[in-house]
This record gives structure tokens, sequence and C-alpha cells, in this order.
């Protein structure tokens, strides 16, 4: 625990402040002696100090009969002294007992060597699916991160200046706790543990470059691991502990021992009581959850594979609070490079990440509501608590979940360009609700039977008018008709709203097309066709009495991590009974079809129908009452091409 007396500092102010870094490393209570590193090893003790006494370094060498005080760390209370070469176990237990009689003293541990936790051998070679498995997608289209969440990476350096990394790392880079310089950079080709655990929770999202990351937060790097993956305690702990102080909101620690330590142990606890998030790796072992995930003030993470079985390689434990993917998971590396990694290490940023996003979203969440919010919306995936925890992390529930209590500082406050935002990209409730003024009414045909297209866009207008009232407003929607073809014209400026468009189809006996043309690029988003009576002869309405076709086309590549395109069906016949969905795709590839009725996004975990044949041709029938929406998801394993995505919904 820090003193009561500590200096504290409000942590986005701490991120914001120019030339921070060199300001507040002074009073950090952090020295060494003349940059020198000394070894961890035997020949090296921590002697954790009350808190009650002002001068770490006094206490300690006042109480010395041999050995030296090399480093003190005042913020969380220890002294690390190096002891002759060659002492004599017993000589050095006899320094230990000395030391442990000061009243003052309050533990005397050795200096011990912690390791990240290396990837087995043999991990699978699937496609990247950690971020569709917690359900990235949904929280994507709330947010993608914001570069005021800072995470901190407590590891081998980064690769900071990686193509996939660069513009998420924060411009204070970070800091170095072993090996000396001030570089957290990689010192050789084989320290790549810490460039792999940054692109897991912060490679960037949505820049068409390399992998998708789990957010597009900050990240600072703290060296304290060396190029082979050990790290002594002292390093480790004062890593955790700057970090607090920079003010970052995450801290991931993908590293361990089995054995418990003082020293580790409270500097966990003062990042904590600063209101830091810290998430660590359970361990490879398959064994027993390992220090610091065991910790009270850390959230312990174990690894999942793509089927949401645990990882033959995971520690387990009833510390386990929340799982992630952690089996080939695809994430950066030196180079420029990418590559799949497996471990708890890999799955503890997965978690860090999903916290970032969930920050980014709730910005005034104070840690212990943000961890209660992760455990409450994690999703039960049939484990034992020992495996799971409180289930997998689920991005898409903990960001567009509100957090039981949680109350903005500043809930009016969104700054003059949110106001300025509003005004000219209003967001789906201004665009869409069950107003008539809300649809666009397109003639041609008889309006017995009404089609809805739903799409990305803005505003509602008459054919070939604006939605706003200045004709250059680049944030125009235009609906025009050229024949049987329907346009939407707009602008997303990075909204997703909804746009209806109703027209009367059942007298059509030619396709009519509906294109979008969004940010300049067109897209064919569907064709409908609408023939038939609305009864049979006898005049007793049956299933098929009215079938409206829509058709999607796209392309997909399986390639090394895989393709996925998603669609929104929203049902148009006047008394839907069933619907089959056919993926009609290229030969000699592997696609898959699922869908959902609800509205909620598909994926390869969570649906309620699929297709899944080792062909790229899939169809699915189901049974509809008229209140669902179907969510469509073509997912390429392997192989690529073009496809033809076509819905038939038939009628009474």
């Amino acid at each position: 625990m820090p003193p009561d007396d500590s200096p504290t500092s409000d942590r986005r102010s701490v991120l914001k402040a120019a030339g921070a870094l060199g300001a507040f490393l002074g009073s950090s209570g952090v020295a060494a002696a003349d940059g020198d590193e000394a070894d961890a090893g035997a020949t090296e003790l921590l002697v954790g100090v009350s808190p009650d006494v002002s001068d770490v370094e006094s206490a300690v060498d006042s109480s010395l009969v041999d050995g030296r005080v090399v480093h003190t760390n005042e913020a969380i209370h220890y002294a690390t002294i190096e002891l002759p070469e060659n002492t004599p176990e017993e000589a050095k237990a006899a320094i230990e007992d000395a030391l442990a009689s000061v009243d003052e003293i309050e533990y005397v541990e050795e200096n011990a060597t912690i390791e990240s936790f290396a990837a087995p051998n043999d991990p699978y070679y699937g496609s990247q699916h950690a971020p569709q498995q917690v359900n990235c997608e949904g929280a994507w289209a709330e947010t993608l991160g914001d570069s005021d969440v800072t995470i901190s990476i407590v590891d081998t350096g980064t690769a900071y200046d990686h193509e996939n990394l660069a513009e998420n790392v924060d411009d204070r880079i970070g800091e170095v706790f072993v090996g000396g310089g001030s570089d957290p950079y990689p010192r050789s080709g084989s320290e790549t543990h810490g460039t792999m655990v940054s692109g897991a929770a912060v490679g960037a999202t949505d820049n068409g470059t390399g992998h998708a990351g789990i957010s597009n937060c900050s990240m600072l790097s703290a060296r304290a691991l060396d190029a082979s993956g050990t790290g002594s305690l002292a390093d480790i702990a004062d890593a955790v502990q700057w970090s607090a102080d920079q003010g970052v909101d995450v801290i991931n620690l993908s590293l361990g021992s089995s054995s418990d330590w003082y020293t580790l142990r409270n500097a966990c606890q003062y990042a904590y009581d600063q209101g830091c998030l810290l998430v660590a790796a359970a361990g490879n072992s398959g064994g027993s959850v390992a220090y610091p995930a065991v910790y009270d003030s850390v959230i312990a993470v174990s690894a999942l594979d793509s089927y949401d079985r645990l990882a033959s390689f995971s520690n387990r434990g009833s510390e386990i609070e929340l799982a992630a993917p952690g089996t080939s998971i695809v994430t950066t590396t030196l180079n420029d490079g990418y590559t799949r990694a497996s471990g708890t290490s890999i799955a503890s940023p997965i978690v860090a990440g999903v916290a970032g996003l969930v920050l980014s979203e709730y910005p005034d969440l104070d840690v212990e509501t943000l961890r209660d919010h992760l455990r409450q919306t994690a999703t039960d995936v049939g484990l034992s608590a020992a495996a799971q925890g409180y289930g997998r992390v689920d991005a898409d529930a903990a960001v567009n979940t509100v957090p039981d209590g949680y109350e903005p500082e500043n809930p009016d406050d969104g700054g003059d360009d949110d106001e300025e935002d509003d005004t000219e990209n209003p967001g789906i409730d201004d665009v869409w609700n069950d107003d008539e003024s809300n649809h666009v009414e397109l003639e041609g045909g008889s309006l017995d039977r009404v089609a809805e297209y739903r799409i990305a866009g803005r505003g509602t207008a008459e054919p070939g008018e604006n939605a706003n009232t200045d004709s250059d407003d680049p944030y125009r929607d235009i609906v025009t008709t050229d024949g049987e073809e329907f346009v939407v014209e707009g602008y997303l400026g990075g909204y997703v709203d909804d746009f209806h468009i109703t027209g009367a189809v059942t007298d059509v006996e030619t396709n009519v097309n509906l294109t979008a043309v969004v940010n300049g690029h067109a897209f064919d988003l569907r064709d409908l066709e609408g023939v038939g009576d609305w009864e049979d002869d006898d005049g007793e309405p049956q299933c098929g009495d009215e079938t409206v076709t829509a058709s999607a086309e796209g392309s997909l590549s399986g390639r090394w991590w895989g393709g996925t395109d998603s669609y929104t069906y929203s049902l148009r016949t006047a008394d839907p009974c069933s619907a089959t969905v056919a993926l009609d795709g290229p030969d000699g590839a592997d696609f898959d079809l699922y869908v959902t009725l609800d509205g909620r996004s598909p994926s390869r975990w969570d649906y309620d129908e699929s297709s899944d044949s080792s062909e790229s041709d899939e169809s699915i029938t189901v049974d509809l009452e008229g209140d669902e929406e179907l969510r469509l998801q073509v997912h390429a394993n392997s192989g690529s091409g073009e496809y033809e995505l076509t819905v038939e919904e038939r009628g009474r």
C-alpha cells in the first residue's frame, strides 16, 4: 500500500500533459546506482520496508552487516541489496535473519527471475479468429478504441515502429527497466514476445494494413524482460509502478512465476490503488495459476481454443476470472511481420484490449466497476469456473451494455466538435424511427405489397431530392429513380445509420435493383422480384403465395487469416412464413454460412443456424413468424473468389 501522503495525480492529466515524462520520473521514487544493471540471482535480496519509513535506503543500509544497497523504490517501499560474490548460503541466511529482525523491515526475499510465458511448440494453424470469437464487431460499431485510453505492456521490448503498431504508440513510447539504455526496442531478432503481445491488444484496426488487433487504444512499452524473456523481480515491480505513475488505464502482464513475492504483490496493489486495471496470463504449464495472476488486484486470464475449449496448456484454478482466445492468434512480430502465437500470454492482452474498448466508450469508469462489468458481460462457454472464471470476455456485450450505475462526469459536455458532428451527421435515433416521415415512397407498381430496404446511409428525401436543405452539403443523401433502378447516394463520414426506402413490387414483373453509392463507391445491394397472387385458387393463403428474392454479390479470400462479409435482411412479405438463404461460392473453396434471427451479429461461435460443409455452396432454410430480423455472415475458410448470396422469403 502506498503511504497516505504519497503524491497523487489525475491519470488523464498525466497522459495529456506535454513533457510530463521527465518531470514525473523525477518524483517517481525509483533510483539506481549509476545506471548499473545488477544481474538477478542468488547474490541479490529485496528488502521490504514499512510505509512509515521516510528513507528506504537509509533504513536498509543502517541494518546491513554485509553487502550494499544498489537500488531503491520509495513508491512501493523496497530496496535491492547486492551481496559479495560467492557469499555462502549460510552467510546469506544469516543476513536475511538479521534484516528480518529489524522492526522497520517487513520482509526479505530473493530477487527472483520471472519469465514470460512462451508459446507451445504445437500451435493451431487456423485463421484469425480472436476478434470474432470475442464479438469485437459489435463493439467496433461503437468504438475502435480511444487514444486517450492507454495500455502498458510490461514485457520484452516492443517493435513500436511496426506498420501495424506505430499509429497506436503513445508519444512517450515507454521505458527500460532491464539491460540499460532508454529505448524499449527489442535488442535482438529473438526478442519477439513483447511485440506479439502488443499486437494482440493494440494492433491497428480498420487501417487497411495487416491484422486487426482488439483496440486502437494507445500503448506504452515497459521493457522489463530481456531478450530471453526473463527479468528480475525488482525490474518487473518497478515497471508496474512506473506504468501506474504514468497514468495508464490498463497494465498487461504476460509473465509469471510459480512463487509468491511480496515485492510483486505490493507493486500490483500499488497500481490497482492508483486506478489501473491489471490483467495477467494464468500460465502455460497446465497446472495451477501463476503469480501475479493469483493476486486479488489482478485479473487472471485462461486460454481457449477457437472452439471455446480450454487450451491444453492453460493453467486453471479458482483464481481464473476471465477466459480469452489463446491459440494460433494472428499478431505482429519483428520487421513489420506477422505471425501466429499461442499461450495465455496472448490471451491476456485480448482481455486488456477489450478493457480498453470499454473505457473508450465509458471513460469515467473506475477500476472496480470496470472489472465487475467485464465479469458480468462475459459469455459462459460451458466450462468450469476453474477453467473460464466468469466466462469468455465479450467485447460486444461489454461495450454495448451500460455498466451498472454508470454516470459520466460531464454527460452534457460533448465538446464543440461533437456538437457540430451531431448537427451535420445525425445519429441513428435521429434518422430512423417509426414516424412515416422517415420512409421514402417510390412510385411504380401496386401498393398491395411493400418492400422495405435498409442500407447504411443518412437522412430521408423524396426521389431526386437532398435529405438536407443545402444542396452543396457534403453529407447529402440523394434518392433517384432510373427506370427500375432505385439509387441512394450518401456520405457515411464514420456513421452507420438506417435508411429505409419503401416501394411497391407486387405488379412489377422485372427485377427492381437497389444501389447504394457511398463515398463515391457504388454497391449493388440486392435484387427484388415480387410476382404472384395473394391467395391460392381456394382463397386460403398458403406459404409461398408471396415470394420476395434479394441477393448480394461479393468476393472473399480465405488466405492465411480468413475473410468474412456480413449482411442484414429485413422481412418484406405481408405475412412471412419461411426463408431460404443460399450461398453460391467459387469452385475449390470452402465457404461457410451463418444466420441469426434476432438481429444480433452472427459468427462462427454464435448463430441460430449454420451450414458449414467443406464446399463453398451452402443453404439454410428457416421458419418465420414475422418478427425476425435476419443477420447473415459468409466466412471464407480457404480458397478465394466471388460469391452470390440469395435470400428467398416466402409469405402467405
